[in-house]
């Protein structure tokens, strides 16, 4: 063989090389830029869940499943899998290290709700023998690790701008947000917002909308909400110093109600669903708000990350407390989602942005 071929040789391996490191960084899961996190496929991991439900003995009735009779297990044993990298398995420790001395603070209604839990229960159970308070001021939930110097807070906040007690009744403020006075000071934000705009009736907690000067007794609530979140985006825009504090938003989490949208026309809610949607795709396609979220985040100067968590979620019809949540087998609960179970998946991706 020819040095000229010999040379050539080296020049190839010598690529092939590189490009392999390449891909392989890639896949590390470690470069939260290179990596998207959200399109991916659920896949069975007899390593999970992260923690068992007796290692988290404050989980809350509604999200308890198995405590509240739920008989199969096989939805806590799925996994989150990127289609072009991987996730670090969430480390509780580290997790706490990286944010010692700081505080994260959730923001919305109960799937905010659901999100808080579930970090505190990954946390708490990565090291259980360290100390911790739980204690409520007012709307704001607050769970401490005081080995740490770590609270991690839950601000009940279901539309992020104000609800007002006027003469005429409750009127909802499209473009006040004074409630905000709790979110300054805070190192870690991850705001919510969308379920509750769709209520009516005696679960409806106001009585009228108020746009500027002008009070009407309803609107289109899809353009209330992008309304609302106009006020709340120009608000981080004006309030928020990236240096110090991160933001994120958590996404639509869906609800699974109607069984033609995940292709089992049979099927009128989640009840007795144990398995997640095959593949990366929803049949039923991506719900209108999220358009709408996504077009108002593009407007904000300011860094938000987006915890786009409605695809994986919508795979995860099995994931609903259904008859095992709070009100038991008189109320279907196909919204809010069992512990442990998906919202660990939101928080393992929150944990491999930061």
């Amino acid at each position: 063989m020819g040095m000229h071929s010999i040379f050539s040789g080296y020049i190839f391996f010598f690529i092939i090389h590189l490009l392999f490191l390449e891909g392989m960084s890639s896949g590390s899961g470690l470069d939260s830029s290179k990596c998207d996190f959200f399109t991916g496929k659920w896949v069975k991991d007899v390593s999970y869940p992260l923690y068992r439900p007796e290692m988290c003995p404050f989980i809350e009735r509604e999200f308890r499943c198995q405590g509240n009779g739920r008989p199969d297990l096989i939805y806590t044993h799925y996994r989150w899998q990127p289609l072009g990298c991987n996730l670090l398995r969430f480390n509780g420790q580290d997790f706490l290290k990286r944010v010692r001395g700081k505080s994260i603070m959730f923001v919305g209604d109960s799937l905010s709700r659901n999100q808080w839990q579930s970090l505190t229960c990954m946390l708490h159970s990565s090291v259980p023998n360290s100390n911790y308070t739980l204690d409520r001021v007012g709307d704001v939930s607050i769970f401490t690790f005081t080995d740490y110097n770590v609270k991690v807070m839950l601000d009940r906040n279901v539309y992020l701008v104000d609800i007002v007690k006027k003469d005429i009744g409750r009127v909802l403020e499209l473009d006040s947000i004074k409630g905000s006075k709790l979110w300054i000071g805070i190192d870690m934000l991850i705001f919510n917002t969308w379920h509750w705009w769709s209520r009516r009736g005696p679960t409806q907690p106001w009585d009228y909308i108020q746009v500027g000067d002008k009070i009407m007794k309803d609107m289109n609530r899809m353009q209330a909400f992008e309304k609302a979140l106009r006020t709340w985006a120009s608000w981080v825009d004006a309030n928020i110093d990236p240096s110090k504090v991160k933001v994120f938003y958590q996404g639509i989490s869906p609800s699974h109600y109607n069984g033609s949208l995940w292709d089992e026309p049979r099927a009128k809610s989640c009840n007795r669903e144990t398995t997640p949607v095959i593949g990366s795709s929803y049949p039923g396609g991506l719900p209108r708000v999220e358009s709408v979220l996504e077009n108002v985040l593009n407007t904000i100067k300011k860094p938000v990350s987006l915890l786009n968590i409605t695809t994986l979620s919508l795979l995860r019809k099995d994931g609903h407390p259904s008859i095992y949540g709070f009100g038991g087998p008189t109320t279907m609960d196909c919204s809010h989602w069992c512990l442990p179970g998906v919202p660990d998946t939101w928080n393992q991706i929150l944990y491999n942005l930061i």
